[in-house]
């Protein structure tokens, strides 16, 4: 075959290809996209997801329905599984917390990989936990709490909501950033806790804003300080432990997750999507009620987030000798 026949042919066949190509970002939705949702309906993690597929139903996002689908159980491992094993077509997503980098160091064998059986799409918002404590221990600033806990090591209680969740966790890297030697009390849930730090049957916990805030509002807690890098712009009259306990960072975030596979053009969508529901006024003000500060990311941002936590956790599980199987 002569030079220039060869360059057509290969050309023709070139174009052939590029047209018999499939155009996923053009196709999808095909149909219904349904938001699995690891917890039971009600919590914070739920709320947020119905509130993010009200907003990507409409005609102008995805112009198809977005429905959240409840699969709690095993700290969101049951509704993970679920995902990583459905096909990467863009037509199921998940809403997880930071508890998927804390797993794999909690659990001796997971049914997935986070970082291989997963697509970050965005990052979705922060959401503070609190360090609140009952009125009646003294302590009324970090400082102060930290010089209590440091002169009475194995003493003060800290209630959260079980062994490797995040309150317990938090209280841990406190051990280890602050030198204090807290006491875990772990209960069957984080409304036990918080009924027996009212109670006074505990000293403090650390809890997020939407559970305590309210008690906090009533006199009934004291908030000591937030627990992220800086102050939550939701509650700036409350300290971070950043500021007495430099690089002290330890604040609930949550992700919008494919299965690994789905097309590149499907997660560019979705990302793209996803920042503009998540920069709308309304939405935020709904995300602020709950205690959620909006905060998005690329998908790349989000897998260097997701790899730098599971590094962090590591070490403060194995501090703790916390295993669940």
């Amino acid at each position: 075959m002569r030079p220039v026949i060869r360059h057509i042919a290969l050309a023709q066949l070139l174009l052939l290809s590029t047209a018999m190509a499939p155009v996923h970002g053009q196709n999808w939705p095909a149909r219904p996209v349904r938001i699995i949702s690891p917890f039971a309906p009600g919590g914070g993690n739920d709320t947020l997801s119905r509130l993010i597929a009200e907003s990507l139903s409409t005609p102008a996002r995805l112009g198809q329905q977005v429905i959240v689908e409840n699969r709690p159980g095993a700290n969101t491992i049951v509704g993970t599984e679920l995902v990583v094993k459905s096909p990467p077509d863009g037509h199921t997503l998940i809403v997880l917390p930071n508890a998927i980098t804390i797993n794999p160091h909690l659990y001796r064998k997971l049914p997935f990989d986070v970082t291989r059986d997963l697509a970050p799409i965005t990052q979705i918002g922060t959401s503070p936990m609190i360090l609140v404590v009952h009125p009646s221990f003294p302590a009324r600033t970090t400082r102060e709490l930290l010089a209590i806990a440091r002169a009475r090591p194995n003493d003060i209680t800290n209630g959260s909501s079980g062994n490797g969740s995040l309150g317990h966790l938090i209280g841990a890297l406190m051990d280890i950033t602050a030198g204090t030697k807290l006491v875990h009390v772990p209960y069957k849930g984080t409304a036990l806790a918080v009924t027996d730090l009212l109670g006074g049957q505990i000293v403090l916990s650390f809890a997020s804003a939407i559970t305590v805030m309210p008690q906090v509002k009533a006199g009934r807690l004291r908030a000591i300080a937030v627990t992220g890098p800086r102050r939550s712009p939701a509650l700036p009259d409350i300290p971070a432990i950043a500021e007495t306990v430099p690089g002290f960072s330890a604040e609930l975030w949550y992700a919008m997750f494919a299965p690994a596979g789905t097309p590149g053009d499907i997660i560019n969508r979705l990302n793209r999507e996803l920042r503009e529901v998540l920069s709308q006024p309304d939405l935020r003000e709904k995300l602020s009620a709950q205690g959620v500060e909006t905060q998005t990311s690329t998908p790349e941002e989000m897998a260097r987030l997701i790899a730098a936590d599971i590094r962090k956790w590591e070490k403060v599980v194995r501090t703790t000798g916390t295993r669940i199987d």
